[in-house]
């Protein structure tokens, strides 16, 4: 008898673990990359909704367990009456995990994302907010009482928009799940490649993109984030830090 509970325990035990890990470590925080991707056969459908009705519609897919690949694009106006503005190009996002996270070493992954935000400044080739561009990134998960606790850093060097200045960055960033729905997100991006005298000059941020958001998932495959971003605003140049609505759908083909 005492075997019997043993084993019914043990396999509540395995249940619970299975459950809790149904729901895998994000691909992506706010803005910066993780070292997580896609598992193969699945796909992530996204919409980020901009400041001034702009949208950045996103496909990516897993091409195995450890690449994925996507596209992106979207205008920096879609809703709304002014002229209808178009970015200059689709851009590509790209990652590969090169080793997996163990319970002594994080998850490393390098990437390419060119997909940058808010408007296009043509005279300088660049996005308002600048993207990544090539990026390594590392990435460490722990189980909490509550659920899910990881945290990534990583470098990036973007080599298209370079114009004006082309430092090498980096970026850090925490989630945290408070419950199976709710999570909260909160990232740096010190923006090292926006310091010359040229980008000074139309940056919005003082010492950096500091970005934190509220995600929630209220059903299994699909994510409503809500993001507050430019949280180190230039009182100068915006009155206030930007707010931006984005949705993911992930599922398998």
């Amino acid at each position: 008898m005492r075997n019997i509970k043993h084993k019914i325990i043990i396999a509540l035990a395995l249940t619970a673990i299975g459950l809790a890990q149904s729901f895998p470590p994000p691909t992506s925080l706010i803005t910066i990359p993780t070292a997580s991707s896609l598992t193969r056969g699945s796909y992530s459908l996204g919409m980020r909704i901009q400041d001034e009705g702009g949208m950045i519609g996103t496909l990516e897919a897993g091409i195995t367990d450890r690449f994925q690949f996507g596209l992106s694009f979207g205008s920096p106006n879609l809703i709304g009456d002014d002229s209808l503005k178009w970015y200059p190009r689709p851009e590509a996002l790209l990652k590969y995990q090169l080793f997996d996270e163990s319970m002594s070493i994080p998850g490393i992954a390098f990437g390419v994302n060119t997909q940058g935000l808010g408007d296009f400044v043509d005279s300088l080739d660049r996005y308002e907010t600048k993207a990544y561009g090539v990026f390594f990134v590392g990435s460490k998960n722990w189980k909490t009482p509550f659920g899910n606790f990881g945290f990534h850093s990583g470098v990036n060097y973007n080599f298209t928009e370079k114009q004006d200045d082309e430092d090498i960055n980096y970026f850090f960033g925490l989630d945290m799940e408070l419950n199976p729905e709710f999570s909260i997100l909160v990232e740096y991006n010190p923006a090292l490649n926006e310091n010359d005298m040229t980008t000074e000059n139309m940056s919005i941020n003082k010492g950096g993109y500091l970005n934190a958001a509220i995600r929630w998932t209220f059903v299994e495959h699909l994510h409503l984030e809500i993001n507050f971003n430019n949280l180190l605003f230039d009182e100068e140049k915006v009155e206030y830090f930007k707010r931006e609505l984005k949705i993911t759908y992930i599922e398998y083909f």
